[in-house]
């Protein structure tokens, strides 16, 4: 039986183990994926917290993973655009996850792989590059305007810096001082976190006395709310953790696309050398626990991936 990683009941941590798990099978509109790389996102513990089960509905216990890269090891009916053996990246199909050395993929949601890209590159872009292309495109910022985005450090951050920033758009980070050099790598300016005396948002007037054009919030909660009021525009005020508070502060969530034709787009423009996904730390699936506790405590610089075979 092919190894994977999960968690048998909602909870914390403590309920993740190694699980047994039968092959899987591809229905209609799926692809089997011998997985190369899984990429690691805030989102996999808040789907084992329980905080999605109502909108994502599992049955326990489940693997853990919403994106992976690897090579197509059957197709199912209905799929014309792979064959066994392509190189591919994608979403996991509903119900399955991709921690695991065997795992479904929704063909529509799938790209192939570009040769000059990594497995562990590409497993980076599915889910954090493809939420950052969607935001960057929904702000529609231009040559010259500015961009805050709260929480730069992170998968989601490093991509959207880096496709702001090549549109001519003035970017702004928050994050805490260990984040500076990799925010300076990716062309934007670090604001670091404040205090009491020193709000963030006194500190990102500063720089812009005026406020930004746009807030790409990744943090949500009170973060959010402290900066909410540097937007000159609210409905360019957007987030992809807090529909709620977003929603309260007169903000949009971010619109996802998922489509394979821009998850191909966002392959390119790294084979390209365009876009690094800026992986920083990658594990073997014995270790997803770590991968995943990592990502959790938030202290993450770019990606975390867990390497796959």
């Amino acid at each position: 039986m092919p190894n994977a990683y999960g968690f048998t009941e909602y909870g914390g941590p403590e309920v993740q183990e190694v699980l047994d798990v039968p092959m899987p099978s591809p229905g209609a509109g799926e692809v089997l994926v011998a997985v190369r790389a899984a990429g690691v996102n805030p989102v996999d513990w808040k789907i084992r917290a329980g905080y999605l089960a109502e909108v994502m509905p599992l049955n326990l216990p489940a693997v853990l993973g919403r994106e992976v890269a690897g090579v197509v090891a059957e197709v199912g009916q209905d799929v014309d655009a792979f064959s066994v053996h392509d190189e591919i990246l994608g979403t996991v199909a509903p119900g399955s996850g991709g921690y695991a050395e065997y795992t479904l993929v929704t063909a529509s949601t799938a790209a192939k792989k570009p040769v000059q890209v990594s497995f562990t590159d590409a497993a980076a872009l599915p889910v954090a590059g493809g939420t950052a292309y969607d935001a960057v495109a929904q702000l529609e910022l231009g040559t010259g305007q500015t961009l805050l985005i709260n929480g730069i450090g992170g998968g989601v951050g490093v991509v959207a810096a880096q496709l702001a920033r090549d549109r001519g758009v003035f970017v702004i980070g928050t994050g805490s001082e260990d984040k500076r050099e990799l925010a300076e790598s990716l062309g934007a300016t670090l604001v670091t976190y404040g205090d009491a005396l020193s709000p963030i948002a006194d500190r990102v007037r500063e720089i812009m006395p005026d406020g930004v054009d746009a807030i790409l919030d990744l943090v949500g909660g009170d973060a959010l709310r402290s900066v909410a009021d540097l937007a000159v525009d609210r409905s360019r005020l957007l987030t992809t953790t807090d529909p709620d508070v977003v929603a309260e502060l007169g903000g949009v969530g971010v619109v996802r696309d998922g489509s394979g034709a821009v998850l191909a787009e966002i392959a390119q423009l790294v084979a390209d050398g365009k876009l690094d996904p800026h992986v920083g730390d990658v594990v073997p699936l014995e270790r997803a626990g770590e991968a995943l506790a990592g990502v959790e405590a938030g202290h993450t610089r770019g990606k975390i991936v867990i390497e796959v075979g």
